[in-house]
């Protein structure tokens, strides 16, 4: 697993494997990760050569924004 934190690194990241010619997956997820994405990640690996997933935790999910602040 490759932790990914700004879009310039996924960018070089990405022309890299596409340069190789490699077919790249994509699975969007809002945080909580479970078996779900789990499952959508396998499906991802049996038809690409690299698999990225995202993580967008959307602060308009919380009640207040002290919630926000404290999820992981």
């Amino acid at each position: 697993m490759i932790l990914v934190k700004t879009i310039d690194q996924l960018r070089k990241m990405l022309e890299h494997y596409r340069g190789n010619g490699q077919k790249i997956g994509f699975v969007p997820t809002m945080g909580a990760l479970h078996e779900g994405h789990i499952s959508l990640i396998e499906q991802a690996r049996q038809s690409s050569d690299f698999v990225t997933a995202s993580i967008f935790v959307n602060p308009t999910q919380f009640n207040s924004s002290e919630d926000f602040k404290k999820y992981p």
